[in-house]
């Protein structure tokens, strides 16, 4: 009999065991290696959720309920989201001194990594606007002169057209943006804080709320100038009407006395 020749391998052959092999180490990588990366990122979101909810208890349950659902003291904040509490908590605003009006800007009494939790717990009692990230308030490339037009069409009637804040009803008031970080000027456009209306991306997109906060940066920035010299607060017509009144007309009944006063004097010599 003759002895059965040893089969032949095709020259392709290895090729394919190999991309066997790859596919199947990049199949277990794929399995494994994400879902392990998920399932720490969900350990470290429960526990900021459980060490945010600590913190509730103690520096805000009193007002707005055990579990966020509002009181005669405070609103819910179920669905405010955590760029709400990033905004209220980092501007001091949150947790409240004092009833009134409207609650004024202060020094925060949490850190970042306290706010942080704070947002996730509440972040956690229903779905709201995300705190943004660096990427989505840079104004860097934005258009100034779009962010004016925008920025006096939409906010200028309560926050005058340079952002120098202005008095509102009842006790209220616009507060002055000079000093406003870009986080927290895109947070407010996009939760509208107290008496401010809320400008999401549907209504407002991204690039506009950068835009805006191009613009506010250029008229406050140390380079910005006033060709029209002592802006008096820069409240525009009635701050100036205001001044023209005072020293325009005291200076002519001054004028008008030492007038009167002379022809007196003539008249008597």
């Amino acid at each position: 009999m003759k002895k059965l020749s040893a089969r032949r391998r095709h020259p392709l052959a290895a090729v394919v065991v190999l991309l066997f092999a790859l596919a199947a180490t990049g199949g277990l990588y794929a399995a494994f290696a994400p879902a392990g990366k998920a399932q720490a990122d969900e350990t470290a979101q429960s526990l900021a959720i459980e060490e945010g909810k600590k913190l509730y208890a103690v520096g805000c349950a009193s007002c707005h309920g055990t579990g966020g659902q509002g009181s005669s003291d405070g609103p819910s904040l179920v669905g405010v989201g955590s760029a709400a509490v990033d905004f209220q908590v980092s501007t001091g605003r949150m947790p409240a001194q004092q009833p009134g009006a409207q609650v004024p800007k202060k020094p925060a009494i949490y850190t970042q990594a306290q706010i942080d939790q704070l947002a996730a717990y509440i972040a956690s009692l229903g779905a709201g606007p995300i705190t943004p990230t660096a990427k989505q308030y840079d104004p860097a490339g934005a258009d100034i002169a779009n962010g004016g037009v925008l920025f006096r069409n939409n906010c200028a009637q309560c926050h005058n057209f340079t952002g120098e804040g202005g008095a509102l009803t009842n006790g209220k008031y616009a507060p002055n943006l000079e000093d406003v970080s870009s986080k927290h000027i895109y947070e407010a456009m996009l939760t509208g804080p107290q008496n401010m209306p809320s400008f999401p991306d549907s209504t407002m997109p991204e690039k506009e709320k950068k835009d805006i906060i191009a613009y506010l940066q250029n008229v406050n920035g140390e380079k910005s100038t006033n060709p029209g010299g002592l802006k008096l607060g820069g409240l525009g017509p009635v701050s100036e009407g205001l001044f023209g009144w005072i020293f325009g007309l005291g200076a002519l009944i001054a004028v008008a006395v030492w007038v009167a006063a002379h022809t007196a004097k003539a008249k008597k010599s």
